[in-house]
């Protein structure tokens, strides 16, 4: 069982990570695909008069923040246009994909955070009560066992559904972890638009090629931006059993069988 996560850059090689994906299948492994969509979704919000804000927690992570509007604009990029796309990628590669958000099912459960502390540029903390945000906790694996068994292909994106019903935004990265802990997944494969974890962001010549499963933890120093919540999603994979996750460059011509083969940064 191998969870792949394709991130929301623009510069990603979907087709080339499509046709990957269709030449694994027939070679055995059950796959299950999540997506991101970030960049459209910045680009959209601005065209439509909300463009995007985020957010720093008191804890350094930074996120998107999600307020009402805000979630509906997510939801049309993420559940619609994104997932959709890649939907119709995969059946024209011959690979009967099914298209779920987190919302679909209970796929993707998780308490609503109810505020949220951030730092605001002047360093001054705040709270944060209108935001939709929230962290996967319960993976809905019975019904994803039921579309591998009957042979489909699902393709999960954010939003997930809290435990009041509400939708709320959740980390994809996090997400695709949690999705690989509950299907006692072989490999978590995080694909994005660097090459993996760097040593001296963005400095690609500095790829650290290998990170023990015991010490991810102290290679959260190199992680900026985005790819903290990659590393975090990588330790919580580990951690939790998940044999081997991999970062991974997306943009290649044969990205994901470049990452099987030892590319990027493994972390085992």
């Amino acid at each position: 069982m191998i969870v792949i996560k394709i991130g929301g850059g623009k510069a990603l090689n979907h087709a080339a990570i499509v046709r990957d994906i269709a030449q694994l299948r027939k070679t055995g492994p059950q796959l299950v695909v999540v997506h991101g969509g970030a960049a459209w979704t910045n680009e959209i919000a601005a065209q439509l008069g909300h463009p995007p804000q985020f957010v720093t927690s008191v804890s350094g992570y930074t996120s998107r923040r999600t307020d009402r509007r805000t979630l509906e604009i997510f939801e049309m990029v993420y559940c619609g246009m994104m997932n959709k796309r890649f939907v119709e990628l995969f059946q024209a590669a011959g690979v009967n994909a099914v298209g779920l958000s987190g919302l679909d099912g209970r796929l993707w459960e998780g308490k609503r955070k109810d505020r949220l502390r951030i730092v605001r540029e002047d360093g001054r903390r705040m709270v944060l009560r209108d935001d939709y945000t929230g962290r996967v906790e319960k993976v809905n694996a019975g019904l994803l066992r039921s579309l591998l068994n009957a042979g489909y292909l699902p393709v999960l994106t954010p939003p997930a559904l809290s435990y009041a019903g509400e939708a709320i935004n959740v980390d994809g990265d996090r997400a695709a972890a949690q999705t690989a802990i509950a299907l006692a997944a072989d490999t978590l494969l995080i694909l994005s638009d660097v090459p993996g974890l760097l040593r001296a962001f963005p400095d690609e010549s500095s790829l650290i090629r290998h990170i023990p499963a015991a010490q991810v933890d102290d290679y959260m120093t190199f992680a900026g931006g985005r790819m903290k919540k990659k590393v975090m999603g990588a330790a919580e994979a580990v951690q939790a059993g998940v044999r081997r996750v991999i970062f991974a460059d997306g943009r290649g011509e044969t990205p994901v069988q470049d990452a099987i083969d030892g590319a990027g940064t493994v972390i085992d």
